[in-house]
């Protein structure tokens, strides 16, 4: 007659009767995979928190903070300045910001009062199209 043998599991501890021959660590397969998951995860903190740890070397002086020199803020003054002539000479007019002057100019031209039509060619006389804003109709004048 066979001996009925209680064990304990050596992940959820629980009590299992084992299956195989040798002695079982684990009650179930989800239980042997759930430990080694939990012994690789342990291993890969343990060699993080080894590999972070900062060692300083001793007898090392300390280190005087970073000063400005009349060199170095010329040197950092230069680099910005071609850095900008290179922007604005390689970007294309169309593609540069408008600036404060190029709106105005573009307020006081939609104020004004005339517009050229631009899609109705100029009479016999030469006079070119213009929408008179003031009274919403096209006249001709001579530019």
């Amino acid at each position: 007659m066979k001996e009925s043998r209680f064990y304990s599991c050596a992940y959820c501890s629980k009590e299992y009767e084992p299956n195989r021959r040798r002695v079982q660590k684990y009650c179930s397969n989800t239980c042997r995979s759930k430990a080694h998951h939990a012994r690789k995860t342990m291993s890969q903190i343990e060699t993080t928190n080894q590999n972070n740890k900062l060692t300083v070397p001793e007898n090392v002086p300390p280190t005087k903070p970073a000063q400005m020199s009349i060199a170095g803020v010329g040197n950092a003054a230069t680099g910005a300045l071609l850095a900008d002539g290179l922007k604005s000479l390689l970007t294309k007019d169309e593609n540069k910001p408008a600036t404060k002057g190029d709106l105005t100019k573009i307020f006081e031209k939609l104020n004004s009062r005339y517009h050229l039509v631009t899609n109705m060619a100029p009479n016999a006389l030469g006079q070119y199209p213009y929408y008179d804003m003031v009274e919403g109709v096209v006249v001709y004048l001579k530019t």
